[in-house]
């Protein structure tokens, strides 16, 4: 087993966790005040703020919120939304510094383990878990031991980011999970030991018409991808037509008819169904899942199973990319008749990670996506769970925590949207 594939406990260092919080509030987030709007140092991601958050909205109310959920005498998983890449960790130190500084977040392993050893001993510094496909067990343990001593764990249920802010995806089981084993645990010595699942949540609005910049990063993706842009499109339009030629192509490599009278979800849904069915034949001949989250999670378990088929693994590792990536633009992409400037810019850096990977530009901004202008960062804190008085069971949990989150994020758009924050287009994606 690979470095990068073996758990190495964190060692949490509180004087360097602490220097990082300092540093993650100046140079990540909001920048240096007098240069981070100032030519030329505005374009210096250092000085503007790397994630450019020039406000934080955290109304005490949430804060507070949060707070009676963490501390000694209980465990306490933290389970925020994953709208965004890097702005994620920023945002999540900047919170859990004030409710549980020595918190442990679960990160990728390829961030944790895959940068080198010097990288990794600074992660882990950070107490940061790597979260290993496959081989989360010791991970697992860590967390609850960690719990258990009073100290909160995070983790995004997410999984990995899917940039749609407004719309939070199914969950995974994981923190409720590991919840239940610190609950019983926790239950052994003390018959009154609480466990809360915390979910956290947050909406990144401009601050400003950002419509230029979008506008240039459209154009760069355009000539990365050699899509030609159609000169009369509105910058929605030219987003919708990069989607739409990139399903072509998908379409062309699979061999299968694009139908240039459907829509691009009509289209989208085609195409996964034809390869889930292909990805089914791959795995098993007789399988009769239609199901596409089911159907990855097989061919995972296939590809773990099947270490010595190179040519086999190749084949479902590729079907199986294909599918989760054109699912990445889901149903709620068609689902308003309008389009923010926010979503746009999602839909920009989501085809960048997806498509772009031409060089070190590619590669910078898939682990640093820079912002199109400075934002505003509106933080809630949804109802706590509380496991130790919770009767239902594992999946009633996890489609509980999503209610809370998914109520949330919809409401506070909807504030956000009432105060004017932000700007709309036609959505072309939209059909009736």
């Amino acid at each position: 087993m690979s470095r990068i594939d073996t758990f190495v406990a964190p060692r949490p260092n509180p004087a360097l966790i602490r220097a990082m919080t300092s540093v993650n509030r100046i140079v990540m987030l909001r920048g240096i005040p007098g240069f981070r709007d100032l030519l030329p140092f505005n374009r210096l991601a250092g000085l503007r703020g790397v994630a450019n958050l020039r406000h934080i909205d955290f109304p005490d109310a949430n804060l507070e919120r949060l707070k009676a959920s963490c501390g000694a005498g209980k465990a306490t998983f933290i389970t925020p939304n994953h709208p965004e890449f890097f702005t994620d960790w920023m945002i999540d130190k900047e919170i859990v510094s004030q409710v549980s500084p020595l918190t442990a977040s679960w990160a990728t392993n390829g961030v944790v383990n895959g940068l080198g050893r010097l990288m990794q001993k600074f992660w882990l510094a950070n107490n940061l878990i790597a979260q290993i496909p496959g081989n989360s067990g010791a991970a697992k343990e860590h967390s609850v031991a960690w719990a258990l001593k009073g100290h909160g764990v995070l983790l995004h249920p997410e999984g990995g980011v899917g940039w749609h802010a407004n719309i939070v995806a199914p969950l995974l089981p994981g923190a409720v999970e590991m919840g239940l084993e610190a609950l019983k645990r926790g239950r052994a010595t003390d018959p009154d030991f609480k466990v809360w699942i915390a979910p956290v949540v947050w909406k990144l609005a401009f601050t400003g018409n950002v419509e230029a910049a979008l506008a240039k990063e459209c154009a760069y993706v355009e000539k990365s991808l050699k899509i030609e842009r159609l000169a009369t499109d509105t910058l929605p339009q030219r987003i919708h037509h990069v989607y739409s030629t990139l399903l072509a192509r998908d379409e062309a490599a699979s061999g299968m008819p694009s139908d240039e009278g459907a829509t691009y979800a009509e289209r989208q849904q085609a195409l996964v169904a034809e390869l889930g069915r292909r990805l089914g034949e791959s795995i098993s001949p007789d399988t009769d899942v239609t199901d596409a989250t089911e159907l990855l999670r097989r061919a995972r378990r296939w590809q773990r199973e099947n270490s010595g088929d190179a040519e086999g693994r190749k084949q479902v590792r590729a079907l199986a990319d294909t599918i989760q990536r054109l699912q990445r633009v889901g149903p709620w992409a068609a689902a308003n008749p309008r389009i923010s400037l926010e979503e746009i810019a999602e839909h920009l850096k989501r085809v960048r990670n997806d498509y772009c990977r031409g060089g070190l530009r590619d590669t910078i901004n898939r682990f640093i996506p820079q912002p199109a202008g400075p934002r505003c960062a509106h933080i809630r804190v949804p109802e706590a769970l509380g496991l130790h008085e919770y009767a239902g069971s594992i999946d009633d949990a996890v489609a509980e925590l999503h209610r809370r989150m998914q109520d949330t994020i919809t409401s506070t758009v909807a504030e956000v949207e009432a105060g004017g924050g932000f700007i709309f287009y036609l959505n072309p994606f939209y059909h009736r």
